[in-house]
């Protein structure tokens, strides 16, 4: 059992997940180090029919991808996504690269 801010918790407490290291790869994937020491890549494909992606289509838009306080961000913080997601839907990357 934890407390936070006067409200008792069951469990233990999680440590906030965060991105510590991103670099885009070709179609659209990006590959992801965690604040875990986790490796793992993502696909981004599939949320690109969404308006608020849609701009990422552009590859050098994508490639433009840089960490804003544990996130990936891209437009000068206009577009992000949780790393929670990218960490839930990634794959654990084979091998490993340096970011």
């Amino acid at each position: 059992m934890y407390i936070k801010n006067g409200i008792a918790y069951a469990g233990e407490e999680k440590p906030r997940l965060k991105v510590c290291g991103v670099r885009p790869l070709p179609g659209h994937k990006l590959w992801i180090r965690f604040s875990t020491d986790e490796i793992k890549t993502f696909d981004l494909t599939p949320l690109l029919g969404f308006p608020a992606f849609a701009p990422l289509k552009d590859e050098d838009v994508f490639r433009s991808v840089y960490i804003d306080y544990g996130c990936p961000v891209w437009n000068d913080g206009k577009i992000d996504i949780a790393p929670e997601y990218l960490y839930d839907n990634g794959k654990a990357a084979e091998g490993t690269a340096n970011a």
